[in-house]
């Protein structure tokens, strides 16, 4: 069990979804908030809100994706708050179309934000978790960095990556003897934002050869996001089970059993040497849930 109070969370995407329920969890604890993030009318409220509530919080726009943007949060919170104890890498994005027609630019932001963000987070707040031998790094992956559900390619590799990086990591930090924990959040359906990520896609990788969405696509879209928003989780429900996890020094963090059959079922199918069953796609697992 870890002692919070009074240390520093950082939480990256950290101005709607998982990542402001998670800042609104450790600012209950007693801890510092630093929480970056792209989208700044968002990232203002957020900040807003917390101080409403008396957390004590530092809050500056955040592209993960660029290195010297992650550099300069970093130094900002510290001088702001304090070294972090607790790392949370959630920034996300995703597209959904099938890989054919992904563009290059399309990989490119997906990547840039799912993977490099969490690369580049490491970068900035990992050796001093190290040097001072105490904390807890968060690396928010998905069910999907085990499964491969079809119209969301680059989502799935990155969630893959970032999965293996933290358990990566996990056993790295063990065979030193380290003190700094890692934990792999793994979230089903979680009532967010992540698909309407594209409001935040910068202007120079804008897939500008993507037809224009059809009146079925767009039905199809809502009737998505009415099911996520009735039936999938709460991020606050999220930031529960991550808080535990940290407190207990728990790895994996799944949100729910719902994929449990499909992530046995692929494993299987990789030690037997079976070619891969058909999955659904995203969209259509969620309605028929």
């Amino acid at each position: 069990m870890q002692e919070l109070n009074g240390q520093v969370a950082v939480i990256t995407g950290g101005a709607s979804g998982i990542g402001l329920a998670l800042a609104y969890r450790f600012a209950e604890a007693g801890m510092a908030v630093a929480v970056g993030d792209v989208e700044e009318l968002a990232l203002d409220a957020a900040v807003e809100e917390l101080r409403g509530s008396g957390a004590n919080v530092y809050g500056a726009r955040l592209d993960v994706s660029d290195v010297e943007s992650m550099g300069r949060f970093a130094a900002g919170a510290a001088d702001a708050l304090g070294p972090p104890h607790v790392v949370c890498l959630n920034a996300g994005v995703a597209s959904s179309r099938p890989i054919v027609d992904h563009t290059l630019d399309d990989w490119q932001w997906v990547l840039g934000v799912n993977l490099w963000g969490i690369v580049h987070g490491l970068d900035a707040f990992l050796g001093g978790l190290i040097d001072r031998d105490a904390g807890h790094v968060v690396v928010t992956a998905s069910v999907a960095g085990h499964t491969s559900h079809p119209g969301i390619g680059p989502y799935n590799a990155s969630k893959h990556a970032a999965v293996t990086i933290a358990e990566t990591l996990y056993n790295e930090l063990a065979a030193l003897g380290s003190r700094v924990g890692v934990s792999a959040l793994c979230p089903g359906f979680v009532n967010t934002g992540i698909f309407a990520s594209g409001r935040n896609r910068p202007e120079h990788l804008v897939n500008r050869l993507a037809e224009p969405p059809s009146d079925e696509d767009l039905a199809r879209e809502r009737a998505v996001q009415e099911w996520m928003a009735a039936n999938a989780r709460d991020p606050s429900e999220v930031a529960a089970l991550v808080f535990s996890a940290v407190m207990d020094g728990t790895f994996w963090v799944f949100t729910d059993d719902d994929h449990r059959d499909a992530i046995s079922r692929r494993h299987t199918e990789i030690l037997t040497g079976r070619n891969p069953s058909q999955y659904e796609s995203i969209g259509q697992t969620a309605l028929e849930s």
